[in-house]
């Protein structure tokens, strides 16, 4: 009894964990992941650039991809350190604050991340259903205001988070399964009741990204709909090409994020290697890919970035 009241009143330490393997084969491991933060860092901060300074990409579509850009680097630069310092140094004590900060920064940043693609379903959905008056509906102060909410919606779901977390005695082995720290490993590894806990986080989880599904897959509904009562195939065709890239965007964030919360909440332990390979998929992939996807399919984009290059 007495060693566990002395761990309650000592400083709490978490350990990180990585992919399994020998010690040897970290620093070979921390090559792909060296790879995969230049591009997420280069290809986010170059589209920034080329929308910034190109006032023809001054569009709802590049603006709401400039948001994504951001939100993309946010994450990838909240997770380098402790990724980084496991494979390149093996350090895997993380502190309870620096671990709170953390996970509210990336559930954070994952919560805009949502809300932006729900705009950015919004924002097809605009320009197929009633091209004529697509740039006076999404104006501007419009987009900034969007962006204000969805900004604002993120904080007051996400900022009790590490409150409450901090609230809770910890006195178990404190190793957690990610390299990074999330809410619902935190969470388990408290002495306290956590019921309460487990309901708020089950309840933001609904309330952002399954809200934000819903209303996306309503929006791609509404885009069908619009796009087979056009009589051009031709036309139909064009119409939903401008949607591959936001589908593949779509894709890469919601199949590993809401695969790793039913892993999470009805797997715990079942496919300890999935669910590692699954967190690193929904915080490394979306940042690494959306540029990549996007240059690709964006002509415009495309040839300004390849300008930009050739100077």
């Amino acid at each position: 009894m007495s060693a566990v009241n002395d761990t309650k009143l000592k400083s709490v330490i978490f350990l990180l964990s990585g992919l399994p393997s020998h010690g040897d084969a970290h620093l070979w491991i921390s090559i792909p992941f060296c790879f995969m933060y230049v591009i997420s860092i280069l290809g986010n901060s170059v589209i920034l650039f080329i929308v910034k300074t190109d006032r023809s990409l001054h569009e709802p579509m590049y603006i709401f991809l400039s948001m994504l850009a951001v939100t993309d680097l946010g994450i990838s630069i909240t997770t380098i350190p402790t990724i980084m310092g496991i494979y390149l140094f093996n350090s895997r004590e993380i502190s309870l604050d620096a671990c709170l900060a953390q996970l509210f920064f990336i559930h954070l940043l994952q919560c805009i991340e949502s809300s932006v693609l729900l705009l950015m379903a919004f924002d097809r959905f605009i320009a197929i259903h009633n091209p004529l008056r697509y740039a006076s509906i999404l104006n501007l102060p419009r987009i900034a205001k969007m962006g204000v909410v969805a900004v604002l919606r993120a904080m007051v779901i996400k900022l009790p988070l590490p409150f409450l977390l901090k609230q809770f005695q910890y006195c178990r082995a404190n190793v957690l399964s990610h390299s990074y720290c999330l809410h619902q490993e935190v969470m388990k590894m408290a002495c306290s009741d956590i019921t309460l806990n487990s309901i708020y986080g089950l309840f933001t989880k609904l309330l952002t990204v399954g809200l934000d599904a819903l209303l996306i897959f309503l929006s791609y509904v509404m885009i069908l709909k619009t796009v087979l009562s056009i009589a051009s195939h031709k036309e139909s065709l064009r119409a939903l090409n401008t949607c591959v890239s936001h589908l593949c965007a779509l894709l890469l964030f919601f199949i590993p994020e809401i695969s790793l919360s039913l892993i999470h909440r009805f797997g715990e332990g079942s496919y300890p290697l999935l669910q590692i390979l699954l967190g690193f998929s929904s915080l490394l992939l979306p940042p690494m890919m959306n540029p990549i996807v996007y240059s690709v399919k964006s002509k415009h984009l495309r040839v300004r970035i390849i300008r930009v290059f050739i100077k």
